[in-house]
This record gives structure tokens, C-alpha cells and sequence, in this order.
């Protein structure tokens, strides 16, 4: 597993429950995501708000291959937290998809904002609708992604076959990006927040005309399978440049996680930490401001909140558990 330590400042008290240590520091990592996408500015924005405003905490966000990638990195018990997909978190949690055999001990510290399915591609391609997928290179996310979980499931709801109907390559979002530029592969799927930094750039590209498949179609098969996890939503037509009309598209909440063994005291600090200082994270990306009390709820996250972070949102009226 690639990953590329950014150090914005530095994390974690190693005893916040221990009276006595409180003067100790160790670090606290924050699994986020790929350049291209959202996790990694708004985990870079995370790491540097804990680390001014948490006494004695220390953070440092690393870029990873998504929401599997920030999972298993939670299932070794280090000092990590880490965003991720609502339904990739349900797997690890249950042992199953890229967890078979081996559930992760995962819990919820917070709810954070939609996840936007994106099915991209250009003119010039022939495909104008989900079916003409079919028998064309397709990248699904990369490996660690939970991008390729979502996409698989939105493929088979189809009623296409993931790897006899199309050729199907596994790249992150910048590489397919990339790949769509060169004319290397005709379509990508992405699920993120709005606007994707890489969609953005493949938009702004000189003779490029982006399309975005329309595919809300399939959310009942899709949560007929797999539970209530995926809702019918779009995204507007002014959110990339070219976009003739808005995309009906799948969504999925997208959850910050934790071990079960993070000390109530430090989930309680992390999450009023986030809330208290929800402004420094919306000046870096914009879809924190959908980091809201009003989200806060099971029926968000199919995994249970960490009761340190429950404490904390029983203090503002709301039950999460």
C-alpha cells in the first residue's frame, strides 16, 4: 500500500483518559484519500485543526487508496482514524466484500457529507447512457477505494458484468483523469464530494466536452441487496464546466471512523473539535459545510458511534445510538 505522510502539524495525546500522562504526545494518523478527490484536502484540513486547537494532540494526514485502505489501516489497533464510504464501513464491520474473514472493529466518530457516484465521460466516446458501457475500458476506482465497491454495485444493478462486459481498469481518480484525457480508457466512475478537484480539470480541458451517465435508476436494486444505504440525488448541471443538463446519480454518506479502542476521551475531543471549529475545515473544501448536527444519526452510518463521540452529541440534544 502506497501512502505519502503530508505533515501539516503534529497530533494526539497518547493518555487524554489517563490522569496523570497528560503532558504526552504521540501521533494521531488520518487516512484519507487520493490527490484527486476530497478526502485528501479536507483530512489535511482535520490534521492541522487538531493539532493548533486539541492541547497535546498531534496530527498527520496520509494520502491512501480510499476508504479500504483507511479501514484495514484501522484494523491494525495504531492510532489511526480515517474517512470512509457508509457502505464500506458496513463491510468491515461485518467481515464481508474486501473484508471476508476479517471484521474490523470499526465505530463512527461523525457523519460528514454525501458521496457523489460520478459515471464521466466525454463526447466522442458513443456512450449516452448506462447500457453503453457495455464492451468499453472502464476504469472503477482503484483498488483501495471503496469507489470500486460502489461501482461493482451500480454495474451489477445494471445488469452488467463488471469483468466480461467491459475492460476494466483500476485507477484512482487522477489516473483515470489522466486516462480519459489520452483517450486510454471511454469512462470512470468516481464517488465524491462536489466539485471532484480532478473532474474539475478534466471539464476545464481545451477540446473537452465532460458527460455525466445517468444511473439513480438503480438505487432500489442496489439498497435491495445491500440495505438502505444508497438515496437518489444529483448533481447540478453548474458544478463542472460543460454539463449540459444535471446528472440523477446514487448517493452515499460518507463517515470519519475509528477503532473501538480510541479512548472516550479522545473520540469526545476529536469530534467537538471538529464541530467547534467546522469553519477552518469549510475554508478548505467546501462540502464541510455539510458536516451538520441535523446528520448526526444510525439511519447515516451503519456502523455505531464511538461513545466518546456520542457523549458529545447527547451534549447538543442529539441521540446517535
Amino acid at each position: 500500500m502506497r501512502r505519502l505522510t503530508i505533515t501539516i502539524a503534529l497530533a494526539l495525546c497518547a493518555g487524554l483518559s489517563t490522569p496523570g500522562i497528560a503532558q504526552n504526545k504521540f501521533n494521531l494518523s488520518i487516512g484519507t484519500g487520493g490527490t484527486g478527490g476530497v478526502y485528501y484536502p479536507i483530512g489535511g484540513g482535520l490534521a492541522a485543526v487538531l493539532s493548533k486547537y486539541v492541547p497535546n494532540m498531534e496530527a498527520t494526514a496520509e494520502v491512501t487508496g480510499g476508504s479500504v485502505d483507511n479501514l484495514k489501516l484501522i484494523s491494525t489497533g495504531k492510532p489511526y482514524i480515517g474517512f470512509s464510504m457508509a457502505d464500506a464501513a458496513q463491510d468491515a464491520a461485518r467481515g464481508e466484500g474486501k473484508f471476508t474473514g476479517h471484521q474490523v472493529p470499526v465505530c463512527t466518530l461523525a457523519v460528514l457529507y454525501p458521496n457523489r457516484m460520478h459515471v464521466v465521460t466525454v463526447e466522442g466516446t458513443g456512450i449516452s447512457n448506462f447500457a453503453d458501457l457495455k464492451g468499453k475500458r472502464v476504469s472503477t476506482g482503484s483498488p483501495g477505494s471503496a469507489t470500486e465497491v460502489m461501482a461493482f454495485r451500480v454495474i451489477e444493478a445494471a445488469g452488467l458484468d463488471k469483468d466480461r462486459d467491459m475492460k476494466r481498469e483500476r485507477l484512482s481518480v487522477a489516473e483515470s483523469v489522466n486516462a480519459l484525457k489520452d483517450r486510454k480508457i471511454d469512462a470512470f466512475f468516481w464517488v465524491g464530494g462536489l466539485p471532484t478537484a480532478g473532474v474539475t480539470d478534466l471539464a476545464a480541458t481545451p477540446g473537452t466536452k465532460i458527460k455525466l451517465i445517468d444511473h439513480s435508476q438503480y438505487v432500489e436494486a442496489m439498497n435491495k441487496k445491500y440495505g438502505q444505504l444508497y438515496v437518489h440525488d444529483v448533481i447540478p448541471k453548474e458544478t463542472y464546466r460543460g454539463m449540459d443538463a444535471d446528472s440523477k446519480i446514487a448517493t452515499v454518506w460518507n463517515v470519519l471512523v475509528a477503532n473501538e479502542n480510541l479512548s472516550d476521551e479522545a473520540a469526545y475531543k476529536i469530534v467537538k473539535t471538529i464541530f467547534d471549529k467546522r469553519d477552518d475545515l469549510i475554508a478548505v473544501h467546501k462540502e464541510a459545510k455539510n458536516i451538520d448536527l441535523k446528520y448526526q444519526k444510525a439511519s447515516a452510518s451503519p456502523v455505531p458511534f464511538h461513545p466518546g463521540a456520542a457523549r458529545y452529541f447527547a451534549e447538543k440534544g442529539v441521540k446517535v445510538n
